[in-house]
């Protein structure tokens, strides 16, 4: 995750000033807290099943899958020679974590818990400048979070896999 100072910090807080511009700012936002805005998302779903016993055991039981394959990797998750990108392990452990927590009693809860969260997430998304946010694009370079349309190069794109052939 990002450092907590940087995402709350009160004086990058403001209005965006176009729909474009809004717009603009949630993406650079959700590609650069992403981490954090599941952190926060999973804390609300939490608070949200404290009286249901049954939904807080299997929200555990999500949580530490959560953990071990989307919070505490260093490296890229190899299932059977295949990298599997983060934003991929994010995107099949959401829907399993709310299914697995819909087959439990605490529909309304958690319903109410996502909207929350997804509300909290676009919020911060649409008041956060995105002036001094930078977006690391995989091999194409970096790419500013102020300017959609400027992307450096890395100055040495080569790795120890890298091959002139």
């Amino acid at each position: 995750p990002r450092p907590w100072k940087e995402m709350i910090k009160l004086q990058d807080l403001s209005f965006p000033t176009s729909v474009s511009q809004l717009i603009q700012r949630i993406k650079i936002n959700v590609a650069v807290f992403r981490m954090n805005y599941a952190i926060i998302i999973l804390f609300i779903l939490f608070l949200s099943l404290l009286w249901h016993p049954v939904s807080m055991i299997v929200f555990i039981v999500m949580m530490v899958a959560w953990l071990f394959l989307y919070f505490l990797r260093d490296e890229p998750l190899v299932v059977m020679g295949y990298d599997i990108d983060d934003r991929m392990v994010m995107l099949a452990l959401l829907p399993i974590t709310v299914l697995s927590l819909f087959l439990t009693n605490a529909k309304k809860n958690i319903i109410v818990a996502l909207a929350i969260g997804l509300v909290v997430v676009m919020v911060h998304g649409a008041l956060k400048e995105t002036d001094d946010l930078v977006i690391v694009d995989g091999d194409e370079g970096i790419v500013s979070g102020g300017n959609e349309d400027m992307k450096m190069p890395l100055k040495n794109p080569a790795s120890s896999s890298f091959s002139l052939s």
